[in-house]
């Protein structure tokens, strides 16, 4: 009886992670690590610009300066992450480039610095910032695209391949 359910639990497998989910949890941990990447920048004065600015729209208190808004920013971070991915997702997924990772994550820099610039007072107009604020900045940015575009791309080509397979392997009985 024991042995039968050894070989049981032996056989059987994980079931696989949905596509959806593999593209959530790659937008919330390409955002934890590129912000909180981000933040060891700011630490070393290679930018101006902290994670906790993402705050200051909608907090009030010194908290949001200390260690804590800083922890609530890199999560916060992550989670409008989930969002980046979840549009390179719907739009993007069929590139298998990391030139498209990077210039979605160009873009995205271009979105942040000119178009939502206004929202946050902590970070200066983008002809005021420091040559290694915009470097250090842009290169992040360009990590996280292409991060979250060649996991995405790959994963969406992976699949693609093996519901390919699949539906050659019912059709030919000579596939192997």
């Amino acid at each position: 009886m024991a042995e039968e359910r050894e070989q049981l639990e032996q056989n059987q497998r994980e079931k696989p992670m949905s596509f959806m989910a593999m593209v959530v949890i790659t937008g919330l941990i390409g955002g934890i690590l590129w912000s909180g990447l981000a933040y060891l920048a700011y630490v070393f004065n290679f930018t101006e610009i902290r994670p906790n600015v993402i705050l200051e729209p909608w907090t009030i208190g010194a908290w949001k300066e200390g260690w804590l808004g800083t922890v609530i920013s890199i999560l916060l971070i992550g989670g409008i992450s989930i969002v980046a991915a979840l549009i390179y997702y719907a739009a993007l997924r069929k590139f298998q480039s990391i030139f498209v990772g990077v210039g979605y994550g160009f873009a995205l820099f271009l979105i942040v610095f000119f178009v939502l610039n206004p929202i946050f007072p902590g970070i200066s107009p983008f002809w005021e910032l420091e040559r290694n604020t915009i470097i250090t900045s842009l290169c992040f940015y360009i990590l996280f695209g292409v991060f979250v575009g060649y996991s995405i791309s790959y994963e969406a080509h992976e699949l693609r391949g093996k519901n390919e397979d699949e539906k050659k392997a019912r059709t030919d009985p000579e596939f192997p």
